[in-house]
């Protein structure tokens, strides 16, 4: 408490909008797998899964690269001018995807969101530096994360109230009307940080190369490049697992448990949302991230680090390992813990080591690993999926083995392909949509690209294993190793 008392006024200033623009972005991050894919007659937009996976790549390039370049901007021209372009632009962002018609368009709108957020970024983590000191870096960064969740873990809940069954745009409007709203703290409570750039202030091109010499120090990039594969992993708890939810898991048995608290957080067909599921993430994170803030910081940094990436890969494979409901809940949940132990520790590590004069640059480099996992990540999951884990495409594919003409099998609309199937079961007699989708598991093992993914996640956790033991054989520190 002596330590969060310390924090300045500016610190939780910048926490109010980061929980206000997470409270957006995370309610259209919760929706959108399942926009992307739904079928047209569902509001959607039929997008396949290898779209999916390309849309979310460029995605993420574009909001984990442009802060290498923003941050430097960030520092030279000022923090409250960055926030001002980032809100107008993420808000063109939510209305384009609201309005969008197809992949070019869906994609245009995720791009406008990525560019707005990554603007964002390196002014409110450069603020929560400067606001903190090495004897409270650790509790801010935790109550920072905390904040982050705090907007997390209600937008997916009212995303899920909002969109009823699939009326979709309604959430990409209140996200825009969200982030219209952080103008107003901006402009009337959030101070300039004191800026420490000596000399005069440098030219557009002066400012781009100065970012660049951040990339001249060897063993910091070597360590982003090592967890840019844990990112590879981590990412698909939010992008893929929804689709994963909705395809195969059975979570009718803890639906009785999340429709008491509220009706609209189960589908008519009896199963709780994906997005509220994920949704435990935030909540585990709100509950306990203050206490582990607390605890971590009593740990060497990169023991926390490594410990939270063995934790989180646990709960990965276990939460796409099983078509179990409460078992997914539960690996969610054990996820969160792993999440809580290394992912602060990420930033309050780029935080220490920055030069006071580029706070901001530096945080904005620490997207490197964001932008290689994510991006990556999600190119390379949207193919495996598409092939190894569409339930309806392994649908399909039966319907034709079984005597049905492929043309038609293919032309069956997305929300009729399962009824379908589940009638030619039993020789014709019929069966339920759960008895299909249970027989479809069993035959194509869809949990397959769940290891597939954890395995780049462990040889991440290896090579910083390794990264560890060699910086500590040398005598240097993980951080001091970095500087």
């Amino acid at each position: 408490m002596t330590q969060i008392r310390g924090l300045k006024a500016n610190f939780w200033i910048v926490n109010w909008l980061e929980a206000n623009e997470r409270l957006a972005f995370f309610g259209v991050r919760a929706i959108a797998p399942l926009y992307m894919v739904a079928s047209i007659e569902s509001n959607g937009l039929a997008l396949d899964y290898g779209q999916k996976g390309l849309i979310y790549s460029i995605w993420a390039l574009v909001q984990c690269l442009i802060p290498m370049v923003s941050g430097g901007f960030t520092d030279e021209y000022g923090y409250k001018k960055s926030l001002f372009v980032a809100y107008t632009i993420n808000i063109i962002g939510y209305l384009t995807l609201a309005f969008a018609s197809g992949f070019w368009t869906c994609l245009a709108g995720a791009c406008f969101i990525g560019l707005g957020t990554a603007i964002f970024k390196p002014p409110v983590q450069g603020t929560i530096a400067k606001a903190s000191t090495d004897e409270n870096s650790s509790i801010a960064w935790g109550v920072f994360y905390w904040m982050v969740n705090v907007g997390g873990f209600l937008a997916p809940l009212l995303a899920a109230i909002i969109r009823g069954e699939t009326d979709w745009r309604l959430v990409f409007f209140c996200a825009a009307g969200v982030t219209a709203f952080n103008f107003i703290p901006t402009i009337f409570f959030y101070r300039e940080p004191e800026n420490v750039r000596k000399g005069e202030r440098k030219t557009i091109g002066a400012t781009f190369l100065d970012t660049m010499t951040t990339l001249k120090d060897k063993n910091f990039l070597i360590f982003l490049l090592i967890f840019s594969g844990f990112w590879f992993m981590f990412m698909q708890l939010w992008d893929l697992l929804p689709n994963f939810i909705d395809e195969w898991v059975f979570s009718n048995d803890i639906a009785p448990f999340f429709a008491s608290i509220n009706t609209d957080w189960v589908l008519a067909s009896g199963y709780v949302k994906p997005e509220v599921l994920i949704n435990i993430d935030s909540f585990a994170i709100i509950a306990l991230m203050l206490p582990m803030a607390w605890l971590t910081g009593k740990f060497h940094p990169m023991i926390a680090l490594i410990g939270g990436m063995l934790i989180s890969l646990v709960g990965f494979l276990a939460s796409g390992c099983t078509n179990v409901g409460f078992v997914v809940a539960i690996a969610i949940f054990v996820f969160a813990i792993g999440e809580m132990w290394c992912s602060p520790k990420f930033s309050e590590y780029i935080g220490l080591t920055a030069p006071p004069d580029k706070k901001a640059v530096y945080m904005g480099y620490s997207n490197i690993p964001f932008a290689i996992g994510w991006g990556v990540g999600n190119l390379i999951s949207g193919y495996l999926y598409e092939n190894l884990g569409s339930k309806l495409n392994f649908a399909r594919e039966w319907m034709i083995g079984n005597g049905m003409n492929k043309l038609e099998a293919m032309d069956l609309p997305q929300d009729k392909v399962m009824d379908t199937m589940a009638g030619m079961l039993n020789n014709g007699q019929g069966g339920t949509v759960e008895d299909a989708t249970l027989l479809l598991w069993n035959q194509h093992d869809p949990w397959m690209v769940w290891v597939i993914l954890g395995a780049v996640g462990a040889f991440s956790i290896v090579m910083m294993l390794f990264y560890y033991y060699k910086t500590r054989k040398n005598g240097q520190s993980a951080i001091s190793s970095a500087t």
